[in-house]
This record gives C-alpha cells, structure tokens and sequence, in this order.
C-alpha cells in the first residue's frame, strides 16, 4: 500500500529518500550519475557550471550524467532564474527517481494487459529511457523471435499492434519536442537525445509530463513504414562482423517517425494501480460483482475524469446498466440495489450526485484513497501490537479526541493494560497526546490530555520507514554480493561451461564433472546469497 500513502503523503524531502534515490542511481547508473544527481536532489535547481564547481567532476563526466538523468526523464531543465540569456539549470526530484522502484510493476501490468509484445516494449522504454516506434518494433520483435522455435518469427506488424494499443491507452506517449532555452543547452544535451524540458513559463520548477491538452500530439501514432519479420541473433563469432554490417544498414534506414521519440507514461500507470487498489478493495468489502460495477464506471470516466479529480464524472444508473460485461447478467433492479449499498457503505466508494436518468453516481476517488491509507493504519498497528491495540487505535481514529478513562471505557479494556498499550502507541509516534488546560499555568490537575490521532503524518511516517526498509534491503543486498563476488563470477563461469557443453552433446559424465567444480559447501554458501538477494 505504499502507492496510496505517496498519493496522499507529498511534503519536503527527507533524509531517507535522499539515500534511497542514491542508492537507486548508483545501482542503475554508476557512481558518478550517484554523484551528480544526489547534489542535484540536495542542492536544488543549478547550472553547469555550478554543479562542475561543487562536485568536483570533469566537464565531460557531468555532461554525460545530466545526458543519462534527461535521457531516462530523471532530470529536467529550465533557463535560468536570473531571467533571459542567464545559464540554463539542471533540477531532479525525489519522486522522478523513485519511480525505478516500480519498474517491475509497470513492465508486469503492460505484460497482464498486453501479454509478452506489450512487455518487451514497456521493458524496452524503460530501460533506454526514450526510443522510436520503429527502434522499438525492431528491438521486440528480434527478442520474441529468439525465443520462439526454430523457423518462426514474430511479425512486426503485431509489435506495431500492441505499441499502437499501448499509445490508444495513454500508457505510452511522444516526448515533447526539444526546445533549447539558451545556447548552452545546445552544446549539453545529445540533440539526437530528446530530453524533458521544464514549462518555460516557469523556469527553475519541476517540469510536467507532457499532455494532450499542451501537446496536441502527444498520443498520435506517426505512419511507419516498416515491413518483415524479426531476426534471430547470430551466436557465433565469425558473425560479429555480419552483425555490425547488418546494424549500420539498418541505421541508414528510414521509417518516417525520425525525431519522434516515445516515452512510458508514468502518470497513467499510476491511474491504473489507484483504480485497481479501489477494485481489490471493493471486492474485498463486498463481492466480485460490486466490483465489477466500480470497474465499469471506472473504465466509463477514464477520458472525461482528470487526473486530480476528487471524483469521477457522475454517471446515470441507465449509462452503467448498458455499459455492464455481458457476462454479468444483472437486472436492472439488482444493480439498483447494488449501487444502493456502495453508496451506503462506510468506506464511501462511490457517492450519488443526483436522481437523474434513474441515479447519477460517482466513484468518490480521493476519499477512497483515504479510507484505505487508514485501512492499511490500522492493520499495521494490529500487525505490530495486536488487536486489542489495533481497538484503541481504530477508536481514537472513529472518536479523534478521547482521555485515558474514556478510551478504557470504550474499548472496554482494563485500565493498567489500556494504559500501556496507549503509551506504546504513544512512543511509537502512531497516537499523539493533545494537551488542553483550563488555566494559563498548565498544571497538571487542571489540564485535560487527550489522545489523537493524524492520519497523515502517521501515514507520512510509515511510508518513511517503508523508504528506508527498501534502502537498508538495497545495501544488504549490495554488501552480501561484493563479498561474494569472486564466488559468483565462478559459478556464472561454470554455467556458461554446461551451457556450451549442452549445446555441443556433451556426454552426461563431462557434464558432472564440470558441476562438481563447485563444492557442496560454496553451493550453500550460493543458495544462501541468492536467498538475500531475491528479498
């Protein structure tokens, strides 16, 4: 549930998530891009000169880091503060770096939704940061064909499919053209690298994705032409120089998208998992089919519902019934009654905002979100403390100001127990203590102490501690691999011995003897490590 904390916990930058995004840089692109854009993060918006000043980097070395940063759409750019003709600067935020954490989540929901082709092109764009539509066929339909027996091939017509589906649905969109705000950021960015500029209006701010109300564009798919089948990867080394042939005849080619780069659009995906948490979540309060309702009013107010919209656009009970999976066989006074008990229920899914066309609803989206985030409180209090703390807790979050008496009476808790189960919650930050006196010297008899709780910095603090769990996990994970790096480099060395032997015939003895290369003890020691690095 750390996606529903970040959408409601947005504040200043803390120390853990500047030692996250470091150790996300480093473990992704190297120590120097570590370097030059945990200053960034620290420093705030800067320009070149600068940047070489207080990191002490070559020129060549911070160029080719910021180039990194812009290529993957960790950094962005503006002209400079001091108005017209001042250096343009360089600014990264916390939340363009940590989006590397959902890689996998991104590249599995494309794979779910548009099976292995819309995998690879996702992966593909996430991992060079921005591609042509043409680039990124070829490259997908080479790797799906590697995998495929031996005479077929995969089509690039059905890569152009699922990327145009992709694009239809907003999960990957065009990169906005290059506007070069100074003559300095001609000679520091790649003009062959599209980059993402910040709002000119604004210079020395965080940059917006691109969208289709400032780029008409943006979700156009260009005419490629681009015909054939993809090609299996010549393994031996005496086709080294065919390949390299092959590849510069390639880039001479010409597809009519040159200049158009695509992007993963991170803001939809984010849309995608917001939607599907409130889908698991009904279905988990009520059944499958009042989920299914949420789904389709959901997937009805895609287009027309903002991205920061509270709520969806209000939609009739008679818009619903048609717009129903054919599947669901539902009455239509069924689904009134449905309706009747989302709109009911606590957790406030979706709200009735009006009595036209047999009821006008919406899916209450931020609120939602809330009830969750408070949801998922509550089960980490009960997780870490029990049930009976996890009591104290949800009362103070129904009744918000309680004395100690009061919470023992409602709980109906004894009162040596009540009491150190509020001083846990206490000393674990998840309850505050409200002091109110009745006279200006505070003294104790005369003041009432009240317990509280505040939903958001208490999520806030979660989600800190969920920060530094994945960065304490990341440096394990790094410390555990430098120690054992010469026993890896052996078994992938061995590995790729059996792999050669296999493919070669080899009888089944030569292949044992080269397994027993490694012994049974460095085998452990193997299962061990893989063991902490899969956390």
């Amino acid at each position: 549930m750390c996606f529903v904390f970040r959408r409601l916990c947005v504040g200043k930058m803390t120390a853990q998530e500047v030692r996250l995004c470091a150790l996300l840089l480093r473990e992704h692109f190297g120590e120097v891009v570590e370097k030059v854009g945990t200053h960034l993060l620290r420093s705030g918006a800067q320009n070149l000169r600068t940047i070489i000043h207080e990191t002490g980097i070559s020129l060549d070395l911070v160029k080719k880091s910021l180039c990194v940063l812009m290529q993957h759409g960790t950094c962005v750019y503006s002209s400079g503060r001091k108005g017209p003709g001042s250096p343009t600067e360089y600014r990264t935020t916390y939340d363009l770096i940590l989006r590397i954490l959902r890689y996998p989540r991104y590249i599995y929901t494309a794979k779910t939704l548009y099976g292995d082709t819309g995998e690879l092109i996702i992966e593909e764009l996430l991992q060079r940061g921005h591609m042509t539509m043409s680039s990124t066929v070829k490259t997908v339909a080479d790797r799906l064909t590697q995998n495929m027996e031996e005479g077929r091939s995969m089509d690039y017509n059905e890569v152009t499919s699922a990327f145009s589906k992709l694009v239809e649905t907003h999960f990957l969109q065009r990169c906005p053209p290059m506007m070069a705000t100074t003559t300095t950021t001609t000679t520091t960015t790649d003009t062959a690298t599209p980059a993402t500029p910040a709002t000119p209006a604004t210079p020395g701010t965080p940059a917006a994705p691109p969208t289709p109300e400032s780029f008409p564009d943006c979700y156009k798919v260009p005419h490629v032409t681009l015909t054939g089948r993809g090609k299996r990867q010549l393994s031996s080394e005496d086709g080294e120089d065919q390949r390299n042939a092959k590849r510069a005849k390639l880039d001479s080619e010409t597809h009519g998208d040159e200049g158009i780069y695509w992007q993963v659009n991170f803001e939809r995906f984010h849309l995608h998992f917001r939607d599907q948490a409130i889908i698991g979540a009904v279905a988990n309060k009520l059944d499958q089919t009042s989920s299914e309702i949420v789904r389709t009013m959901l997937r009805m107010s895609e287009v027309t519902t903002s991205p920061t919209a509270t709520c969806t656009k209000p939609l009739s009970a008679n818009e619903i019934f048609r717009s129903l999976p054919t599947t669901y066989n539902i009455p239509r006074p069924i689904l009134d009654q449905y309706l009747t008990l989302l709109v009911d229920d606590p957790m406030e899914f979706v709200g009735k905002a009006g009595e036209s066309g047999g009821g006008m609803y919406v899916v209450n989206l931020h609120r939602s979100l809330a009830n969750l985030a408070r949801a998922t409180l509550e089960s980490v209090v009960q997780e870490r403390f029990g049930s009976r703390s996890a009591r104290i807790f949800r009362l103070l979050l129904r009744k918000h100001h309680l004395e100690q008496k009061q919470v023992e009476d409602f709980a109906m808790i004894p009162a040596k127990e009540a009491k150190d189960m509020l001083y846990t919650l206490l000393s674990q930050n998840l309850v505050q203590l409200q002091e109110i006196p009745k006279t200006p010297d505070y003294a104790p008899s005369r003041t009432f102490y009240l317990y509280t709780v505040n939903q958001l910095p208490t999520a806030r603090m979660l989600l800190q501690n969920c920060y530094k769990t994945v960065a304490n996990l990341i440096e394990r994970r790094l410390f555990e691999t430098s120690n054992s790096k010469r026993l890896l480099e052996k078994s992938q060395r061995i590995e790729a011995i059996l792999a050669s032997l296999q493919a070669s015939g080899a009888e089944p003895e030569q292949l044992t003897e080269v397994e027993e290369m490694i012994t049974a003890s460095e085998k452990q020691q193997l299962e061990s490590l893989r063991l902490h690095i899969n956390k």
